[in-house]
């Protein structure tokens, strides 16, 4: 396999986690996106829709969009399962990742923010402030479902690590990146530090990239 990806982006973050978890190595294929190496050709041949990640199978398949690449993980790889057995277990585990796949990640992504620069004249504060808002919404709702759940233990849900872990941990080290004061968020914060000791999380951070700056 073959994974395509930036070590900043959040969606490459999250996959990384998720294959690390299935114990799942591809060659790592750095996309830059500050150089817009996205939007070449030679990236749109992989991907049409010019967005990391895209996970290149063995037979030549491509998968894109990561909710999508980590489903099939879940289903072709299912141990160890990233989802609970109970269908309700399983509907609480993808809310809390679905509050960052769909309320906080798409509207703090690189071609939002970039528009937001380009095409409204926004400083650097401003997007701080704007990304601000839209973690902080998301994270309050997250912290009080966590606090809400009495039988929770380290992580987001259960004993080992889900799906909300792995979609929550790369939105953390983004809020980081855009000046969020994490204090306001203890269990989050209590979640992160859990997940930062085990290697699956460790080594998919994006300091440890390959096209990480040095």
């Amino acid at each position: 396999m073959k994974l395509f990806n930036f070590f900043r982006s959040g969606t490459s973050h999250r996959l990384r986690i998720a294959l690390n978890l299935k114990g799942l190595s591809p060659e790592y294929i750095a996309v830059d996106l500050r150089t817009e190496q996205h939007l070449q050709d030679a990236f749109k041949a992989v991907n049409p829709q010019q967005l990391v990640p895209a996970l290149v199978l063995d037979d030549g398949q491509v998968l894109i969009q990561s909710p999508a690449i980590i489903e099939w993980l879940e289903e072709r790889h299912p141990t160890p399962p990233l989802l609970p057995t109970d269908p309700d277990a399983r509907a609480r585990v993808r809310a809390l990742a679905a509050i960052v796949g769909c309320d906080i990640h798409p509207i703090n992504n690189r071609r939002i923010l970039e528009t937001l620069r380009q095409q409204f004249g926004c400083d650097e504060a401003a997007i701080n402030a704007w990304c601000g808002t839209w973690i902080s919404a998301g994270f309050d709702a997250i912290e009080a479902l966590l606090a809400a759940d009495t039988t929770r233990g380290a992580y987001c849900f259960g004993p080992t690590p889900t799906l909300a872990d792995v979609y929550l941990v790369p939105q953390v080290e983004s809020a980081r990146r855009f000046g969020v004061d994490l204090s306001r968020w203890p269990l989050i914060s209590a979640v992160d530090a859990a997940c930062a000791k085990l290697p699956a999380f460790a080594d998919a951070a994006p300091s440890k990239q390959p096209d990480a700056p040095r």
